[in-house]
């Protein structure tokens, strides 16, 4: 099958990656890719959507996945269907979800899908008269997308109306932050759900835990995500069930009637809290490091998942995982999540075990090529995977596989997985 694939990060690289390893041989290519993606397919530079999907159209892509949110609530999914081609995704209606924070919060309080109190609004003192009803820490989230990082938990009211003040007048997210939600804090532990749709069926993959902190135990600045683990222990069946019923049924429903039926990723943000499962958010893609956990997991097709979502034939296949865990450990570069950092070689050592080559391997994301050589470009440069029978064996592997990459700034996280273990 000839596959286009959206985006440049570890996400997509690991799609390509689990494409690969199947027994039908697929054509790749990528747009823009990275510099590790050109093992796996070819990278192109064709940045206007209708340009692509007219590429898309004489080259016979017979798929297109879409992997970061931007394009998708650019509206790309409707460009391509326009043209009459199969691409993964939901449309930009639907896309909104993600896109507009104030959507997405409104339409779980109308379709009664849990979520915490909250307001939503672009007037200051609105904001400050709800922040002062709540009790610390409160959380305060810009409207627009924010590249993950929209989001301030804040520890006392002042800091709370700090963040409120910085998003209203454009100073910290610029347009993103003209509205904003203030909502309650919730105490319990939180999950990443993923239900792969085709507008009236799904498939929900195995529960993941994400690390979005800097520092170990927590610590420093959010990040777009220092490392994941998947399956987590922390959810049971009993939990699988209400998050089908109370939070994805309704969705798949709500959305039909809102008139944007919704196709691609449901990535839901759950809090815990009393063994009750509470919507903190909804992305329409797959998280990042969370699918190169899952992508190796996938025992059946990946593309053939990607395709009958695509195709409105989900209810046609049964989606299977070993029963193996995955860890993955993100490694950084120095001044992440600062700011930018200087180029810096990537040197890999050559394995010499067995047990790092059978069961880890490396999702690159912010990484460039030049002569052969590739460098660590700034951002979350790769992501470490190692598999084993137990959390604990998987996350020894990926630390295994960790201690063979150098670059200059290098910077881990070495607690993934704590929760669980």
């Amino acid at each position: 099958m000839k596959i286009l694939i959206l985006g440049s990060g570890g996400r997509e690289y690991s799609i390509a990656r689990a494409m690969k390893n199947e027994k039908e041989e697929h054509e790749i290519f990528f747009q823009p890719g990275n510099g590790a993606t050109n093992n796996l397919g070819k990278n192109l530079n064709i940045k206007d959507y209708n340009e692509l999907a007219t590429f898309a159209k004489q080259e016979k892509i017979e798929l297109t996945i879409v992997g970061p949110e931007a394009p998708l609530v650019d509206g790309i999914v409707d460009i391509f269907k326009a043209q009459g081609l199969t691409i993964f995704g939901p449309s930009k209606e639907a896309a909104q979800l993600e896109g507009s924070k104030v959507y997405m919060k409104n339409f779980l309080a109308k379709y009664n899908i849990p979520t915490a109190a909250y307001i939503e609004t672009a007037s200051i003192d609105a904001a400050f008269k709800f922040t002062d009803s709540l009790s610390v820490p409160i959380v305060v989230k810009a409207d627009g997308l924010c590249g993950g990082k929209g989001v301030i938990i804040a520890q006392t009211h002042d800091e709370a109306k700090v963040a409120i003040s910085e998003m209203l007048s454009g100073k910290s997210f610029g347009d993103a932050g003209l509205k904003v939600i203030v909502e309650e804090f919730l105490d319990g532990y939180e999950l990443s759900m993923f239900a792969v749709c085709d507008g009236d069926d799904y498939i929900l993959l195995p529960a993941a835990q994400d690390h979005k902190k800097l520092l170990n135990g927590d610590g420093g600045p959010n990040t777009g995500g220092m490392g994941a683990y998947a399956p987590t222990p922390l959810v049971d069946d009993a939990l699988y069930r209400k998050v089908k019923d109370r939070v994805i049924r309704p969705t798949l429903d709500g959305m039909k009637k809102e008139g944007a039926p919704f196709e691609g990723v449901l990535f839901i943000g759950i809090m815990v809290v009393n063994g009750e499962p509470i919507t903190l958010e909804f992305n329409v893609r797959f998280g990042d490091p969370e699918c190169e956990i899952l992508m190796p997991l996938m025992t059946s097709s990946v593309s053939d998942m990607f395709l009958k979502a695509s195709t409105k034939r989900l209810s046609e296949i049964k989606v299977e995982f070993s029963k193996q865990f995955a860890v993955g450990v993100v490694m950084a570069s120095g001044n992440y999540p600062y700011g930018s950092s200087i180029p810096a070689e990537i040197v890999v050592d050559e394995s010499h075990h067995e047990e790092i080559d059978k069961f880890t391997h490396i999702a690159y994301a912010g990484v460039s090529m030049d002569n052969d050589t590739l460098y660590a470009d700034g951002g979350r440069v790769l992501v470490c995977v190692g598999l084993g029978d137990s959390i604990k064996q998987a996350r020894d592997r990926a630390y295994l596989r960790c201690g063979q990459v150098h670059f200059v700034g290098k910077k881990i996280r070495t607690d993934i997985a704590y929760q669980a273990l």
